[in-house]
Protein backbone atom coordinates (compact mmCIF):
# COMPACT_ATOMS: atom_id res chain seq x y z
CA UNK A 1 0.00 0.00 0.00
CA UNK A 2 1.15 3.32 -0.68
CA UNK A 3 2.43 5.21 1.84
CA UNK A 4 2.89 8.65 0.38
CA UNK A 5 1.07 9.76 -2.23
CA UNK A 6 3.40 12.40 -3.53
CA UNK A 7 6.62 14.03 -2.28
CA UNK A 8 6.43 17.43 -0.94
CA UNK A 9 8.75 19.35 -3.45
CA UNK A 10 10.92 17.45 -6.56
CA UNK A 11 13.22 14.69 -5.26
CA UNK A 12 16.63 16.03 -6.33
CA UNK A 13 18.57 12.96 -8.01
CA UNK A 14 22.29 13.31 -8.16
CA UNK A 15 23.26 11.15 -11.21
CA UNK A 16 25.31 11.30 -14.44
CA UNK A 17 23.22 11.04 -18.14
CA UNK A 18 25.22 8.18 -19.07
CA UNK A 19 25.48 6.08 -15.97
CA UNK A 20 23.37 2.75 -15.93
CA UNK A 21 22.87 2.79 -11.99
CA UNK A 22 21.94 6.89 -11.94
CA UNK A 23 19.50 5.80 -15.37
CA UNK A 24 17.90 2.98 -12.86
CA UNK A 25 16.45 6.28 -10.67
CA UNK A 26 15.82 8.20 -13.15
CA UNK A 27 13.46 5.76 -14.81
CA UNK A 28 11.61 4.73 -11.63
CA UNK A 29 11.06 8.31 -10.79
CA UNK A 30 9.80 8.84 -13.93
CA UNK A 31 7.41 5.42 -13.78
CA UNK A 32 5.85 6.62 -10.90
CA UNK A 33 5.08 10.00 -12.06
CA UNK A 34 6.84 12.12 -9.07
CA UNK A 35 8.68 15.39 -9.76
CA UNK A 36 12.51 15.49 -9.66
CA UNK A 37 15.33 17.91 -10.24
CA UNK A 38 18.57 16.22 -12.29
CA UNK A 39 21.42 17.11 -10.90
CA UNK A 40 24.79 16.60 -13.21
CA UNK A 41 27.59 15.42 -11.11
CA UNK A 42 30.88 16.03 -13.25
CA UNK A 43 32.23 12.29 -12.36
CA UNK A 44 34.85 12.99 -15.33
CA UNK A 45 37.01 15.42 -12.66
CA UNK A 46 35.99 14.26 -9.82
CA UNK A 47 32.84 15.62 -8.35
CA UNK A 48 31.80 13.26 -6.69
CA UNK A 49 35.02 12.74 -4.54
CA UNK A 50 34.55 16.44 -3.30
CA UNK A 51 33.41 16.84 0.25
CA UNK A 52 30.13 18.35 -0.54
CA UNK A 53 29.13 15.28 -2.57
CA UNK A 54 31.36 13.01 -0.04
CA UNK A 55 28.76 14.49 2.59
CA UNK A 56 25.97 12.64 0.72
CA UNK A 57 27.25 9.40 -0.09
CA UNK A 58 31.07 8.86 1.31
CA UNK A 59 31.40 5.96 -1.30
CA UNK A 60 31.42 8.96 -3.64
CA UNK A 61 28.99 7.00 -6.02
CA UNK A 62 25.98 8.21 -7.92
CA UNK A 63 23.27 8.27 -7.51
CA UNK A 64 21.48 9.89 -4.90
CA UNK A 65 18.26 11.12 -3.99
CA UNK A 66 17.35 14.10 -1.65
CA UNK A 67 13.99 13.66 -0.86
CA UNK A 68 13.15 17.00 1.43
CA UNK A 69 15.77 16.00 2.98
CA UNK A 70 15.71 12.03 3.09
CA UNK A 71 19.07 11.45 1.59
CA UNK A 72 19.37 7.85 0.16
CA UNK A 73 22.73 5.99 -1.78
CA UNK A 74 22.72 3.91 -4.11
CA UNK A 75 20.63 2.76 -7.03
CA UNK A 76 19.05 -0.49 -5.48
CA UNK A 77 18.34 1.33 -2.23
CA UNK A 78 16.90 3.88 -4.07
CA UNK A 79 14.40 1.51 -5.80
CA UNK A 80 13.43 0.52 -2.42
CA UNK A 81 12.72 3.67 -1.11
CA UNK A 82 11.03 4.71 -3.78
CA UNK A 83 8.91 2.02 -4.36
CA UNK A 84 8.28 1.38 -0.76
CA UNK A 85 7.43 5.40 -0.35
CA UNK A 86 5.96 6.11 -3.13
CA UNK A 87 4.79 2.95 -5.29
CA UNK A 88 2.73 0.08 -3.99
CA UNK A 89 3.15 -3.69 -3.58
CA UNK A 90 3.25 -4.56 -7.42
CA UNK A 91 6.73 -3.22 -7.53
CA UNK A 92 7.50 -4.29 -4.50
CA UNK A 93 5.76 -7.23 -3.04
CA UNK A 94 5.56 -7.78 0.91
CA UNK A 95 4.60 -11.26 0.85
CA UNK A 96 7.82 -13.03 1.88
CA UNK A 97 8.07 -15.15 -1.83
CA UNK A 98 7.48 -12.29 -4.05
CA UNK A 99 9.60 -9.94 -2.25
CA UNK A 100 12.49 -12.58 -2.26
CA UNK A 101 11.99 -13.21 -5.58
CA UNK A 102 12.36 -9.35 -6.11
CA UNK A 103 15.56 -9.67 -3.94
CA UNK A 104 17.47 -12.23 -5.84
CA UNK A 105 17.39 -10.22 -9.08
CA UNK A 106 18.60 -7.12 -7.16
CA UNK A 107 21.56 -8.99 -6.16
CA UNK A 108 22.07 -10.26 -10.11
CA UNK A 109 21.92 -5.94 -10.81
CA UNK A 110 25.06 -5.90 -7.90
CA UNK A 111 26.53 -9.38 -8.87
CA UNK A 112 26.63 -10.25 -12.48
CA UNK A 113 24.79 -7.35 -14.12
CA UNK A 114 27.78 -5.25 -12.78
CA UNK A 115 30.24 -7.36 -13.44
CA UNK A 116 29.43 -8.07 -17.02
CA UNK A 117 27.44 -5.77 -19.09
CA UNK A 118 28.23 -2.94 -16.83
CA UNK A 119 32.04 -3.51 -16.58
CA UNK A 120 32.49 -4.00 -20.09
CA UNK A 121 30.48 -1.16 -21.40
CA UNK A 122 32.96 0.61 -18.64
CA UNK A 123 35.75 -0.47 -20.58
CA UNK A 124 34.65 0.39 -24.66
CA UNK A 125 32.76 3.84 -23.26
CA UNK A 126 34.93 5.03 -20.49
CA UNK A 127 38.54 3.79 -21.05
CA UNK A 128 38.34 1.90 -17.10
CA UNK A 129 40.86 -0.42 -16.61
CA UNK A 130 38.67 -3.90 -16.62
CA UNK A 131 39.31 -7.23 -17.62
CA UNK A 132 37.20 -6.06 -20.75
CA UNK A 133 37.20 -10.20 -21.95
CA UNK A 134 36.29 -11.40 -18.60
CA UNK A 135 33.66 -9.38 -18.39
CA UNK A 136 32.10 -9.89 -21.85
CA UNK A 137 31.59 -13.67 -20.66
CA UNK A 138 30.44 -12.84 -17.77
CA UNK A 139 27.91 -11.30 -19.86
CA UNK A 140 27.04 -13.70 -21.77
CA UNK A 141 27.03 -16.60 -19.36
CA UNK A 142 24.37 -14.26 -17.81
CA UNK A 143 22.31 -13.70 -20.89
CA UNK A 144 22.27 -17.91 -21.34
CA UNK A 145 20.76 -18.11 -18.00
CA UNK A 146 17.91 -15.45 -18.79
CA UNK A 147 17.33 -16.38 -22.23
CA UNK A 148 15.56 -19.29 -21.60
CA UNK A 149 14.22 -17.93 -17.99
CA UNK A 150 12.41 -15.53 -20.22
CA UNK A 151 10.95 -17.42 -22.40
CA UNK A 152 8.28 -18.91 -19.94
CA UNK A 153 7.76 -15.13 -18.60
CA UNK A 154 6.83 -11.53 -18.97
CA UNK A 155 9.02 -9.93 -16.49
CA UNK A 156 11.69 -11.08 -14.32
CA UNK A 157 10.20 -11.76 -10.76
CA UNK A 158 5.94 -11.31 -11.52
CA UNK A 159 3.95 -11.22 -13.91
CA UNK A 160 3.98 -7.68 -13.70
CA UNK A 161 6.97 -5.20 -13.57
CA UNK A 162 8.93 -4.84 -10.31
CA UNK A 163 12.00 -3.14 -9.37
CA UNK A 164 13.63 -5.93 -10.31
CA UNK A 165 12.93 -5.22 -13.82
CA UNK A 166 14.10 -1.43 -13.34
CA UNK A 167 17.31 -2.98 -11.58
CA UNK A 168 18.80 -4.93 -14.53
CA UNK A 169 17.38 -2.99 -17.88
CA UNK A 170 19.86 -0.02 -18.30
CA UNK A 171 23.26 -2.11 -18.65
CA UNK A 172 21.37 -4.96 -20.20
CA UNK A 173 19.55 -2.49 -23.20
CA UNK A 174 23.27 -1.25 -23.27
CA UNK A 175 25.09 -4.09 -23.48
CA UNK A 176 26.06 -3.80 -26.68
CA UNK A 177 27.80 -0.52 -26.27
CA UNK A 178 30.43 -2.91 -24.33
CA UNK A 179 30.77 -4.86 -27.40
CA UNK A 180 28.31 -7.81 -26.43
CA UNK A 181 25.31 -8.55 -29.17
CA UNK A 182 21.55 -8.87 -28.09
CA UNK A 183 20.98 -10.77 -31.04
CA UNK A 184 21.17 -13.99 -30.20
CA UNK A 185 18.96 -13.28 -27.34
CA UNK A 186 15.27 -12.74 -28.60
CA UNK A 187 13.18 -13.47 -25.03
CA UNK A 188 15.83 -10.49 -23.84
CA UNK A 189 14.88 -7.75 -26.01
CA UNK A 190 11.30 -8.92 -25.83
CA UNK A 191 11.51 -8.11 -22.05
CA UNK A 192 13.54 -5.05 -22.90
CA UNK A 193 10.58 -3.97 -25.27
CA UNK A 194 8.21 -4.92 -22.44
CA UNK A 195 10.07 -2.15 -20.12
CA UNK A 196 10.44 0.52 -23.15
CA UNK A 197 6.67 0.01 -23.44
CA UNK A 198 5.80 1.68 -19.76
CA UNK A 199 4.00 4.64 -19.47
CA UNK A 200 6.47 6.96 -18.43
CA UNK A 201 9.31 5.78 -19.41
CA UNK A 202 12.38 7.48 -20.40
CA UNK A 203 15.58 5.80 -22.12
CA UNK A 204 19.13 6.27 -21.03
CA UNK A 205 21.17 8.48 -23.76
CA UNK A 206 23.27 5.99 -26.17
CA UNK A 207 27.21 5.99 -26.45
CA UNK A 208 27.42 3.59 -29.32
CA UNK A 209 24.60 1.95 -31.09
CA UNK A 210 21.64 0.74 -30.31
CA UNK A 211 20.34 -2.17 -28.16
CA UNK A 212 18.67 -3.63 -31.60
CA UNK A 213 21.96 -4.57 -32.85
Amino acid sequence: MTTASRPSQPIKLYGFPRSGHAHRALLFLSLLGLPYEEITVDLANGEQKQPTFLALNPFGTVPVIDDAGTVVPDSNAILVYLANRYGDERWLPRDAVGAAAVQRWLSVAAGPIYAGPCAARLVSVFGQDHDHARAQATAERLFAVMEPYLATRTFLAAAHPTIADIAGYSYIAHAPEGGISLAPYPHIRAWLARIEALPGFVAMPASTGTHSI
